[in-house]
Order: structure tokens, then C-alpha cells, then sequence
């Protein structure tokens, strides 16, 4: 028993193997693909105020202008004459509505090339 504690109280010693590569070059490549969907949709209302425009050549009104009984005279008699009265009331003047769908594909490849 002695000797048995005797051995266990010896130094030992360790031997460590040198590990070489088994290769001298290589390459690795790689591919990624992402595939991407995106919804979209817009919905816009634009609104705009009550308008009412008054155009013209060669003509007068015989009272004020925004006025519903007023009438409309020619100035110079003979010479061309234009009136245009343009009315707009308030609230939604234009709608945008958008729906569409994105459909994104991407593809990366990459390579590495080692040599030692």
C-alpha cells in the first residue's frame, strides 16, 4: 500500500503532439436569398375650400358680382367679349387611393478562397 501511495506522489510528465494541417488550400462558398413582401396602401383625401371665379372681357355686371340676380352686359357692342363663372364648394376635392404590393427577391454569393 506504501508503495501504491509512493507512485501516486511521483511527477508525471505530459507529451503534447504538434497537430499539422491536413490541407495546403481551399475555398468555401456561400448563398444567401432573402425574399421580402411589402403591403402597401395609401389613402389620402384633399379638401378645399368653398370657390367661386369670375372671368371675363369685355363685360360688366349690372350689380355686384356675387350677387344671384346679377346680369352680365356686353361693354363695347361688336367687339368679342368671354365670362366664365367657376363654383366649388367646400370638402373633398380629390381622393388618392393606392394598394399595391412590393415583392423584393435578393440573392448574395460569396466566396473564399485560403491557401496556407
Amino acid at each position: 500500500m506504501r508503495a501504491l501511495l509512493l507512485l501516486l506522489l511521483l511527477p508525471v510528465s505530459a507529451a503534447a503532439q504538434t497537430i499539422t494541417p491536413q490541407f495546403t488550400q481551399g475555398s468555401m462558398s456561400a448563398t444567401t436569398t432573402t425574399t421580402s413582401t411589402i403591403q402597401e396602401v395609401i389613402s389620402q383625401e384633399v379638401y378645399g375650400s368653398a370657390l367661386t371665379e369670375y372671368v371675363g372681357e369685355n363685360v360688366a355686371p349690372s350689380t355686384n358680382i356675387t350677387d344671384d340676380a346679377a346680369t352680365w352686359d356686353v361693354v363695347s357692342a361688336g367687339d368679342p367679349w368671354s365670362l366664365s363663372i367657376a363654383e366649388r364648394s367646400a370638402g373633398i376635392i380629390e381622393k388618392i387611393d393606392i394598394n399595391r404590393t412590393i415583392d423584393i427577391d435578393s440573392t448574395t454569393t460569396s466566396l473564399s478562397v485560403f491557401s496556407q
